[in-house]
This record gives structure tokens, C-alpha cells and sequence, in this order.
């Protein structure tokens, strides 16, 4: 697994948005995303730790290689 960067939640969602996800909701400091039946929370902090952006990613079922090219 390729190292990730530390990113905030907004270009994390913008990153998983091209990559098919819709943003659900927004409640506090949390965003709701969902592509089919996978959904995701991403944390909408200034920047998520790499080990909390890894477990977004499991959860949504995209691998690091498709985030960080969604990231550019």
C-alpha cells in the first residue's frame, strides 16, 4: 500500500466524488457519501490522519492507487 498523504476532508470528497461517490448528507463534521450500495463517512477536518483515510477507503472499497490518482 502507497503511503497517504494527509488531505483535508474536503479535497478527500471532492477526490471520492470523481470517482463516482454522491454526497448524501452533512451532519456536523462528518460527510455521508454513497456509490451503490458502498457508503462512506468522511471526517471534514482541516486534515485527516492517513490512518483514518485509510479507513475511509476500506470502507468505501476503493484502493489507495485510485485515491491518489483521483487526488490530482
Amino acid at each position: 500500500m502507497p503511503d497517504l498523504p494527509g488531505v483535508s476532508g474536503r479535497r478527500a470528497v471532492r477526490a471520492l466524488e470523481r470517482l463516482g461517490f454522491t454526497l448524501l448528507r452533512q451532519k456536523g463534521s462528518h460527510a455521508i457519501l454513497r456509490r451503490g450500495t458502498r457508503g462512506c463517512v468522511v471526517p471534514m477536518h482541516r486534515e485527516i490522519n492517513p490512518w483514518t483515510l485509510n479507513g475511509v477507503l476500506r470502507q468505501a472499497g476503493v484502493d489507495a492507487e485510485e485515491f491518489l490518482a483521483a487526488l490530482k
